[in-house]
């Protein structure tokens, strides 16, 4: 059983300088839908690094502290890159409400990361609340979501070339 499942409402934030102002809101956001958002930075729009609050907020959860995490940089594509080096974290970057739902249902994410520069404020509180409503119907996705933290294989078994 997760975090979440066992009432952990505890939700790991972080954002670079891109992202600051939108995760100001979207902390806003989870504390008024009951949520704990516990932030790990950056504490301004000064330049900063992605990568710095990306493995912080994957640590969190990998560690069990917090169960879910949102993160918000200028694209999404570094702190998803830098989350997903994460054993256990399966961080996905959503721009539409769509996205943050499949992203639940059929990959288990645990992460939610949004695209600060090529998403409206209100569109990125939709995918946040379409995500959190959410939940991995296992199915026919659990194998395929079992096989992220695998050693690559070709198909067959064997080992890549």
């Amino acid at each position: 059983m997760d975090a979440e499942a066992q009432g952990n409402r505890r939700i790991a934030v972080g954002s670079d300088h891109a992202g600051f102002d939108l995760k100001t809101r979207l902390k806003e956001a989870l504390a008024e839908l009951g949520y704990e958002p516990v932030d790990f930075g950056s504490d301004s729009d000064e330049a900063s690094d992605y990568a710095d609050y990306g493995h912080a907020v994957a640590s969190a959860i990998a560690a069990g502290q917090c169960s879910l995490g949102v993160l918000a940089c200028g694209s999404g594509i570094g702190m998803s890159m830098t989350a997903n080096r994460h054993r256990g974290i399966r961080a996905a970057l959503a721009w539409n409400e769509k996205l943050g739902e499949l992203a639940r249902t059929h990959n288990d994410a645990n992460v939610l990361v949004l695209p600060a520069r090529f998403i409206e404020e209100e569109e990125a509180l939709k995918v946040l609340r379409r995500f959190l409503e959410s939940s991995f119907e296992g199915g026919r996705h659990e194998r395929r979501v079992r096989k992220m933290d695998l050693p690559y294989q070709q198909p067959g078994g064997e080992e890549p070339k």
